[in-house]
């Protein structure tokens, strides 16, 4: 059986063999516990998977006519999760942690992918993932720049960032309308300790209104007087480093 690519799941099956090494070549099998594909689709990056690490591979496919193929073409040789990867709760599955993420991301839902390994950066020690070029572009992007912005900060902070290459369109079924880029995200061991939910509250309010500085738009926070922090307080977001954040995160929310 084959596999129809599905526009409202974002799928772009890709279908170059030496692409797809590349990309299962960027993962340090060694230092994962688990490996879990995001959106197998037609397994071309599983097949190479199953060779590479074996014993620790699972998949998270929401596509039921992927799944079934996945099953008579694998059997019992791989785990999948039928679902939606982003309902998953990741801590349950993998308790003991040392969870690596890889996969061809759906690109209508990949910043939210970013966002829940975000929520458990804890556990996952590494991310090889194509995504659209703009979005890779855009979280490895420095700080200054006109396309800093949340996800940026917050995978800077916990994760050493770099992009690997660029993909043409013309190597996808359907070929995506724009360039796709392969990232890896290797976790920090240094990454600051911060109350998570916090300090993407103060980072999403600043980006949400990334025209004004700093001193207005953090207003409607219940925030200590501005001279705790009056060197940030003229500033705007793009211009503050990760680090900057998080020296504006204790500012205002030291004890």
């Amino acid at each position: 059986m084959s596999v129809r690519p599905k526009k409202h799941l974002g799928q772009h099956f890709l279908r170059d063999h030496n692409i797809a090494r590349k990309i299962t070549g960027a993962l340090d099998c060694d230092a994962c516990r688990h490996v879990l594909e995001i959106g197998p689709g037609t397994g071309i990056l599983t097949e190479l998977l199953l060779k590479k690490c074996p014993e620790k591979l699972q998949t998270a496919e929401i596509d039921p006519e992927s799944v079934t193929f996945l099953r008579r073409h694998y059997g019992n040789k791989l785990v999948i999760h039928e679902g939606d990867f982003l309902k998953m709760d990741l801590q349950d599955l993998y308790p003991d942690g040392d969870l690596c993420i890889i996969g061809n991301f759906p690109y209508n839902i990949s910043s939210q992918i970013f966002f829940k390994i975000l929520e458990n950066h804890r556990l996952i020690p590494q991310v090889v993932g194509m995504i659209q070029k703009e979005v890779a572009d855009r979280i490895t992007a420095p700080h200054g720049n006109k396309t800093y912005g949340i996800l940026s900060v917050l995978l800077q902070l916990y994760y050493r960032v770099e992009k690997l290459f660029d993909v043409p369109p013309q190597v996808f079924s359907p070929p995506p309308k724009v360039q796709s880029s392969v990232i890896r995200l290797l976790h920090r061991d240094d990454f600051p300790e911060v109350d998570d939910r916090l300090f993407l509250q103060l980072v999403k309010t600043t980006f949400n209104q990334r025209r004004k500085t700093l001193r207005n738009s953090l207003k409607k926070l219940n925030l200590p007087p501005q001279n705790h922090w009056e060197a940030f307080a003229g500033r705007r977001p793009e211009q503050l480093s990760p680090g900057e954040f998080v020296e504006l995160y204790r500012k205002l929310y030291a004890s």
